[in-house]
Formats: structure tokens, C-alpha cells, sequence
């Protein structure tokens, strides 16, 4: 028997994120005290024990997507077609129907969990693609004409405003199947975690365009880009590049190794500007959604 738990302890959301770690090993895997910061009704996480160990996780949010509530399964390689992931997500999609949302949304990166997916009535309506840089000496940017990029370290007043700016944009503009819905408070700590790799592109005092780096706690040699966004009428003209290009000075002058960003599919101006700067692809991630109510064979 599978004994599925939320996640009440600062101990037990550790044990959860011990699974993260090692089903997703390339991905940033948030400290506990981000996951504490980010709780809110409707969200939670779960961990699953079988006879004593320490078997999977789960979570469920409502999703950045309108209309749609997020869930992911993760069950530990060694115990996996045994049942478990279908306890855990009969589990989430139990708690993701309180969320009172029409449709559930999930992400794979492998083709089991894929077909896992599709045998409890998901269907495939995007992917993501991971792209990869490796860092070697990197110099900083020469901004546009007239264009200054400083960090949120240096600037820390300029964050929250960078939201109005070019946030609501950015995000508005997601190349994604679905409107993107995310707050100012979840901007506040979603596309940030160290203000010294978060930048913001002025010309004059107004707020063009934003990039960051999410540092790792448990791999310090990487980090995962944040949302890199540029305001509309400023496009095509090199900031973006130059965002990237700072991200990427930093990383270099912090002893990185490597970062990586996840871009989707349908953005191909973004692929290619992160193809010219040298990035490589690795893994694809299939996104899932299913209507609610849960499947009726769980």
C-alpha cells in the first residue's frame, strides 16, 4: 500500500525536493524556503512512503495558465510500474478538483512518463525545449545606443516597476497554447533569487527590458535563465541580446560552468538568438492536459 502524504514539515518538504533532485538531475531544484514562500491555499505537496521508503512526490497549483490547475507526479526510477504514480496522481487530481478549474495541466520529459499520461486520458498540447550554454570567457555586452543595463543589486528599487513594464508583456507574448496569467507578487520571487544576476535594460529611466539567472543552492556551477523580455516597441533592436549577453558575463565572473534556459516551441525568435550565442539543445518536455473531472479509472 502507498501512504500519501501533504507535505506539513520543513523535514518533509526537504524529502520531497530529495525526489525532485533525483528524477529531474539537470533542473534547478528550489530550496525549502522557497517552496515555503510561494505556498497559498490550493497548493500543495506531497511525498509517498511504501513499506518505509521513501517512494515519490507531487504537486498541485493553479497553473500560470488560465483556466487550468498544474500537477506533477514524481516517482524515484527504482520504484516506478508498481502502482505508485497512479496513487500519487489520483491523489493530486483529487485535490486539483477543489481548484474548481476546468482543465489539468502536467509536463513529461521521457516517453514513460508520456504514455503514464496518456493512459489516464491526457493529450499532448505543446512542447518545451531545453537550451543549453556552456560558459567559457565571456565579455560584457555593448548595449544598444543610448541603453544601460544594471543589475537588481545595484538597483533594487527598480524590480516591482519592472513588472508594469515589461513584465505584463513578456509574459502576455509567451508563445504558449494558453493566456499566461502571473502576478506581481509571484514575479516578485518567480524571476528572481539573487538580485546580483537579475538585470534590467534602460534607456533614460525607462524600463526596456529585463533578464536573470536563477542560481542553484545544490548545483553551483549552473543556473536556469528567468523570463527574458523586452518591451514591444524595442524589439529587434539588439537589448535582448545584450540581456543575454550580460547573463552570461556574470556567469563567467561567478565561476559557473553552465546555464540553461527552456524556450517554447512556437518562439522560434528566441531559439534563434539563443542558437547564435551558442546555445545547444537537450531535453524536450511534452506538456499534458486533460478536462476535470479526473479520469474515472482512478
Amino acid at each position: 500500500m502507498v501512504d500519501v502524504r501533504q507535505v506539513e514539515t520543513d523535514e518533509q518538504m526537504q524529502r520531497y525536493l530529495d525526489v525532485y533532485a533525483e528524477v529531474e538531475p539537470t533542473q534547478r531544484v528550489p530550496t525549502v524556503a522557497e517552496m515555503r514562500a510561494k505556498e497559498r491555499p490550493g497548493r500543495a505537496t506531497l511525498v509517498a512512503y511504501r513499506s518505509g521508503d521513501l517512494v515519490a512526490s507531487g504537486f498541485v497549483d493553479r497553473s500560470g495558465q488560465v483556466g487550468r490547475a498544474f500537477i506533477m507526479p514524481r516517482v524515484r526510477p527504482a520504484f516506478r510500474r508498481r502502482g505508485i504514480g497512479t496513487a500519487v496522481l489520483r491523489e493530486l487530481l483529487n485535490l486539483a478538483e477543489k481548484l474548481d478549474l476546468p482543465v489539468v495541466r502536467s509536463m513529461a520529459d521521457d516517453p514513460g512518463s508520456v504514455e503514464f499520461g496518456l493512459r489516464f486520458g491526457f493529450t499532448e498540447v505543446d512542447r518545451q525545449v531545453e537550451q543549453l550554454r556552456a560558459i567559457g570567457e565571456e565579455p560584457p555586452p555593448t548595449p544598444p545606443a543610448g541603453v544601460t543595463i544594471v543589475s537588481i543589486a545595484q538597483q533594487p528599487e527598480l524590480w516591482r516597476p519592472a513588472y508594469d513594464a515589461v513584465g505584463v508583456q513578456g509574459f502576455a507574448d509567451l508563445a504558449l497554447t494558453n493566456e499566461v496569467k502571473v502576478t506581481a507578487e509571484e514575479w516578485m520571487t518567480g524571476e528572481m533569487n539573487n538580485p546580483a544576476s537579475t538585470f534590467v535594460a534602460l534607456s533614460g529611466t525607462q524600463i526596456i527590458g529585463v533578464a536573470s539567472l536563477l542560481t542553484e543552492q545544490d548545483k553551483p556551477h549552473r543556473a536556469e535563465h528567468g523570463l527574458t523580455a523586452v518591451r514591444r516597441e524595442w524589439r529587434g533592436k539588439g537589448v535582448a541580446a545584450a540581456l543575454k549577453r550580460q547573463c552570461l558575463a556574470w556567469a563567467a565572473d561567478n565561476g559557473l560552468t553552465e546555464v540553461y534556459t527552456w524556450t517554447q516551441r512556437n518562439n522560434a525568435e528566441m531559439r534563434r538568438l539563443n542558437e547564435h550565442l551558442g546555445y545547444r539543445y537537450g531535453l524536450v518536455s511534452v506538456s499534458l492536459e486533460a478536462p476535470m473531472p479526473p479520469h474515472p479509472t482512478l
